[in-house]
C-alpha cells in the first residue's frame, strides 16, 4: 500500500472519528437541555465534563448546530431542532423583566386583523430594540406600579412557557404607548380603537370592564378611563354606534 492511500485512509480515519465525537456531544446536549430556547449558563453547564467547553461553544456556533439569538441566548440549528423555537420564550429570555405585549399580543388575541413580524414586549427597565437572526423584538419601558398587574403564563408544553399581557393589559399597554394619539374623548377613543387598531368589535366587547378598570388605576391613566366609558356605555359589547 503506498503512503499516500495510507495517509488518506489515516486521515479518513480521523475524520471519522471527530464526526462521531461531535454527534456523541450534541446528542448528550440535546438529551440534557430539553427545549429549543436556552441560555448561557445551561448551555455551560451541560458541558462541564468535556474540556474547554467554552472552546466547544465556539465550534458549536461555527458549524451553526446552535445558533445565537442574542449574546448568552441560543436556539438549536435545524439539524438538531426536535421543534419550532418559540419567539414568545424568546422574548421573555432577551430582556427581562419583561412580557409580550402590545400589537403581537393583540393580534396573538386576535383582537386586531394585521400579522405582527416583530415582538413586542412591555418591560419594567427601558425601552430597547434587538435585531437578531430570528426577527425583531421591542421593548417598550412602563411604571412598575402597572407592570405587575394582568400578566398570564402560557405553556406551550411541559416546561415551556413564556409571559404575556392578557387581551386587557395588552389593549392598555398599546393604548398607553401611542402618545402620538390626542384622545380626550370617548368619541375619539372609538375612532382610535375602531378605524387606527381596525380591533375587532366582538374581541372588544368580551373584554372584561374590571380588569381594566384596575389596570387603568394603576396607569393612573385618562385614556383607559375613556375606554372603560366606552366599553361601558357600549353595554360591553364594543360595538361601533
Amino acid at each position: 500500500m503506498s503512503i499516500i492511500i495510507r495517509h488518506t485512509m489515516l486521515n479518513y480515519d480521523i475524520c471519522s472519528m471527530i464526526q462521531s465525537k461531535e454527534k456523541q456531544m450534541l446528542e448528550e446536549l440535546r438529551s440534557k437541555i430539553v427545549g429549543e430556547e436556552f441560555d448561557y449558563p445551561a448551555l455551560l453547564d451541560s458541558l462541564r465534563e468535556y474540556g474547554c467547553p467554552r472552546d466547544k461553544i465556539t465550534d458549536l456556533l461555527r458549524r451553526e448546530d446552535i445558533i445565537r439569538v442574542k449574546k448568552g441566548i441560543y436556539i438549536f440549528g435545524k439539524k438538531y431542532r426536535r421543534r419550532s423555537f418559540s419567539r414568545e420564550i424568546l422574548a421573555n429570555m432577551i430582556c427581562g423583566p419583561s412580557y409580550v405585549s402590545l400589537d403581537y399580543a393583540l393580534h396573538y388575541y386576535g383582537l386586531i386583523p394585521e400579522r405582527v413580524e416583530a415582538v413586542t414586549s412591555i418591560t419594567s427597565s427601558r425601552g430597547r430594540h434587538f435585531s437578531t437572526p430570528v426577527g425583531l423584538f421591542i421593548y417598550r419601558a412602563v411604571p412598575m406600579s402597572a407592570y405587575s398587574i394582568g400578566i398570564d403564563r402560557l405553556e406551550i408544553e411541559a416546561g415551556r412557557f413564556f409571559l404575556i399581557a392578557i387581551p386587557e393589559k395588552a389593549l392598555a399597554d398599546k393604548i398607553q404607548a401611542d402618545r402620538g394619539a390626542a384622545i380626550h374623548t370617548q368619541a375619539a377613543m372609538k375612532t382610535y380603537l375602531f378605524d387606527n387598531l381596525r380591533i375587532d368589535p366582538d374581541g372588544l366587547g368580551r373584554l372584561n370592564i374590571e380588569k381594566l378598570a384596575l389596570i387603568s388605576n394603576q396607569y393612573r391613566s385618562r385614556k383607559l378611563r375613556l375606554l372603560c366609558g366606552v366599553l361601558r356605555n357600549s353595554g360591553g359589547k364594543g360595538q361601533k354606534t
